[in-house]
């Protein structure tokens, strides 16, 4: 199947996940791309990181309008928000630059490893622990720039390891989520212009690259993913989520599975 049309059947699945489970696409998107890729025989060395560069472009779009959605519920700390994001910034720009250090098999295995532990999360239904510690500046940055090198390096916005650090602190679940959202936002931008320069004089690189971004794949994906967010959130107040979140974690378990495999 061509890799445009393929995007965007990937975008919709993803879009629906997102709205109803609260996370983001890249889990998924980052995975299925290195399998369509692969089979359409590009690089085996440049599949991961395209793959994930590819992902972290399509999470620009998406975080924009959940910012927006959240910031209109009111449940948005923009205080909160600047504290964390000029060293998640710095840690989204020096996880591009060690995914392109790294072999394609090593980053490879760290997408799998995220995938499991993400996985027996929601099948365990681990939820994140509600705390009040206070969280100085200094620690919003050193934890900042772990959230953002992670996030660059798999191809997250980075929700699932921003709101349990938000919980922890004094932020409710919905002030945690939408707080991550916005914060997905800087890592999905300094993490794409940091892969499409990183990549900019790569010759390996197939027809339509942005750097190592591969635009059929982000154009489909983002374009269908916005479209059907919002059938996700209202599934999501309909059907039992906590069964879902268990199947869904079978997905990861496989899709972990077929990359060590591949």
């Amino acid at each position: 199947m061509d890799i445009f049309l393929a995007s965007v059947l990937l975008g919709m699945v993803t879009g629906v996940l997102a709205g109803l489970f609260g996370i983001g696409g890249g889990l998924v998107i980052v995975p299925v791309l290195v399998i369509l890729f692969s089979a359409h025989h590009f690089p085996a060395e440049l599949v991961m990181i395209m793959a994930v560069a590819s992902s972290l472009a399509t999470i620009i779009f998406t975080a924009i309008s959940s910012v927006i959605a959240h910031h209109r519920l009111g449940s948005m700390l923009w205080a909160k928000v600047f504290s964390l994001s000029p060293a998640i910034m710095l840690g989204a720009a020096l996880g591009a630059v060690l995914a392109k250090q790294i072999s394609a098999d090593t980053l490879r295995l760290i997408l799998v490893v995220f995938l499991v532990y993400v996985g027996i999360q929601m099948a365990l239904q681990i939820k994140s622990k509600a705390g009040n510690a206070k969280q100085s500046k200094f620690l919003d940055a050193l934890v900042g720039v772990i959230i953002g090198l992670l996030s660059a390096i798999v191809g997250i916005g980075g929700g699932t390891l921003t709101v349990p650090y938000l919980v922890h602190g004094q932020q409710t679940m919905r002030q945690a989520v939408a707080i991550a959202s916005a914060c997905g936002l800087p890592i999905a931008i300094v993490g794409t212009i940091s892969y499409i320069l990183l990549g900019w004089h790569d010759s390996r690189l197939p027809e339509w690259c942005l750097g190592y971004v591969y635009l059929p794949a982000f154009l489909g994906t983002a374009l269908s993913s916005m479209l059907t967010a919002p059938l996700g959130a209202k599934l999501a107040h309909k059907l039992p989520a906590a069964t879902l979140k268990r199947y869904f974690s079978v997905l990861l378990f496989i899709m972990a599975a077929k990359l060590l495999w591949h």
